[in-house]
């Protein structure tokens, strides 16, 4: 609702927002003062979760299927292209750190979310014209060579990877910053947005899950059975709609602002560096000097204390940390422990678009006489499916009756909620290596251990349970860790904890490629075939499988530890 008032200029009609309809520290995307009724909550936010589903669809129609395009039309070894996914994941879930960065200090979420989109666009493009060149090329090269395999060029397979990684760059611009400025659409002080803000990341991440089965089932398709290059070039014209869909909504969009115009990156910063050149002083000594008394908030990580000191009686120099600057640092100093202890999740976390996919092509996964469901499609079906079924029982049926027994607003607290995402992540590795010890029974029962190409003949539905755990898994451990990384910084560092929260995603991929490799240099010597032999009638997947398992509950472990004994902003307690 507006009044209108009149001007010196001539403009009679100028209109400015009623007090109880402006929205504080927010304007509209003319730098006027945000409307509430106009702007913002769930009409702004439709836009933003239509422009995720895009973009999910996008990137898991490209890389839900790599490692068969790695493996196949590229002639990478398992283990070779199992590294290079895991190493390319990873690298895409640290680039958000970088994106949140460039998006808080300079250019915005809006700006930074358009220019992602141009570069996923390009990324998806190149890829997509790499397939073409490839195609052509081994089309040739089969002729010439009268029919004998040949590989494709060096320089085409680092052309290709250039244009993989170019989408990794836009991934890191846009993962941090659309969910931030989705959570920018509601009001905090709203009592009625601020409830429906709570909601807004668990629907995003259904939507943005849920909304992928379908093209995400037909691109693989077109993949396997049709052509690369379409199946490429589909969800580079996806991402120019996403881009359309998002510029539609401009309007309707609310953009924060920064009251505080420092680098949110550098008064973090200051602070830690501030507390690292006063390590030699003590409060006491320094408050018995300066005559001045030592001010602080919380009781953790004293040291950092130190930044709000100076010598010679310099306390009201500007370079001086506030008092707000150390209470900052320290919440994302607290965020650490939680971090570390995240890790065998997020390795486990990376199973199922590298080796999953890849034993899953070795057994039965036709459902008809005639149509065979591509591996990929398969670990997309289960895995989106049990998301898009427990999102909606978790925030309508699971949460209700946990408070009414528990009288807690959420039903349980956010450690609870997380951990037993771990407890579930840990199982499905259990169950993954007591299946795989299955398969490889099978194999040897039908004398199949020297086929590599051959089907094992076990049902596809015996991977059902370890991919409808991991979906689980994800719904409490992954939206619970996005909730707990953003609620516990600062406001003016939603993105940083956003990209933090991604950045255990990176690490976790990373330290898996790692595994898999160091794992594969130790087992292949001698004439041996390795746990992660191309052939994986004759590897040993149930062993590794095993070792995720104790990885992920070490972590566990760590995590139950560090949850009761380290404290947090919002005084969440199990």
């Amino acid at each position: 609702m507006t009044i209108a008032i009149a001007t010196g200029d001539g403009n009679s009609d100028a209109e400015i927002p009623l007090l109880n309809d402006a929205v504080s520290g927010a304007e509209d995307f003319k730098g006027r003062p945000s409307v509430r009724s106009k702007t913002g909550c769930w009409k702004s936010a439709a836009f933003i979760i239509g422009v995720g589903v895009a973009e999910r669809s996008a990137y898991y129609g490209v890389s839900g299927n790599l490692l068969s395009y790695l493996t196949g039309r590229l002639g990478q070894p398992t283990a070779t292209a199992a590294s290079i996914l895991n190493a390319w994941y990873g690298t895409s879930s640290l680039l958000p750190i970088l994106g949140a960065f460039v998006a808080d200090s300079f250019s915005g979420r809006y700006l930074m979310i358009i220019i992602a989109c141009v570069l996923y666009i390009l990324g998806l493009g190149f890829m997509t014209l790499s397939a073409s060149l490839n195609s052509f090329k081994s089309s040739d090269c089969t002729a010439a060579s009268n029919n004998m395999e040949c590989s494709p060029p060096q320089l085409q397979i680092i052309f290709f990877l250039c244009s993989f990684y170019l989408v990794a760059l836009a991934q890191g611009g846009y993962s941090p910053c659309v969910q931030a400025f989705g959570a920018d659409q509601f009001d905090e002080e709203d009592e009625n947005e601020c409830k429906a803000k709570s909601s807004f990341f668990n629907w995003w991440y259904c939507f943005s899950v849920g909304g992928i089965l379908v093209p995400v089932l037909a691109i693989t398709y077109i993949q396997e059975n049709v052509s690369w290059e379409l199946g490429f070039g589909i969800p580079a014209i996806v991402m120019c709609f996403a881009l359309i869909v998002f510029l539609s909504g401009s309007t309707t969009y609310r953009f924060r602002i920064n009251k505080d115009q420092r680098n949110p990156f550098g008064r973090i910063q200051h602070v830690f560096v501030k507390a690292a050149r006063n390590w030699r002083a003590t409060a006491i000594s320094l408050e018995e000097e300066g005559g001045q008394t030592l001010p602080h908030k919380s009781a953790q990580f004293k040291f950092l204390d130190k930044a709000l000191l100076s010598h010679d009686g310099e306390m009201g120099d500007e370079k001086m940390c506030s008092i707000t600057d150390v209470e900052d640092a320290k919440s994302i100093l607290r965020l650490a422990p939680i971090w570390c202890a995240a890790m065998g999740y997020a390795i486990i976390y990376s199973q199922p678009s590298t080796l999953f996919t890849k034993q899953v092509t070795t057994i039965d996964r036709y459902i008809t006489p005639t149509f065979q469901i591509p591996a990929a499609s398969f670990q997309q079906y289960f895995i989106t499916c049990s998301i898009m079924v427990f999102v909606p029982f978790y925030d309508r049926v699971f949460v209700p009756i946990a408070r009414a027994i528990t009288k807690k607003p959420s039903g349980i607290t956010i450690f609870q909620r997380i951990g037993f995402g771990f407890f579930l992540s840990l199982s499905s590795m259990v169950f993954a290596a007591f299946v795989e010890r299955k398969r490889l029974a099978t194999a040897v029962e039908y004398g199949l251990v020297d086929m590599p190409n051959a089907i094992v003949p076990m049902s596809a539905l015996w991977f059902a349970p370890q991919y409808v755990l991991s979906g689980i898994a994800d719904v409490f451990a992954m939206v619970g860790l996005q909730e707990y990384f953003y609620d516990q910084v600062p406001c003016d560092l939603k993105s940083i904890g956003l990209a933090l929260y991604l950045s255990i995603l990176g690490i976790g991929n990373l330290l898996s490629s790692f595994l898999v490799s160091t794992i594969q240099r130790f087992t292949s010597g001698n004439g041996q075939d390795g746990w992660f032999a191309d052939n994986l009638n004759r590897a040993h997947l149930d062993y590794f499988y095993w070792l995720l398992a104790g990885i992920s509950a070490c972590g566990f472990a760590a995590f139950i530890c560090f949850t009761r004994f380290s404290g947090n902003r919002r005084r969440i307690s199990w």
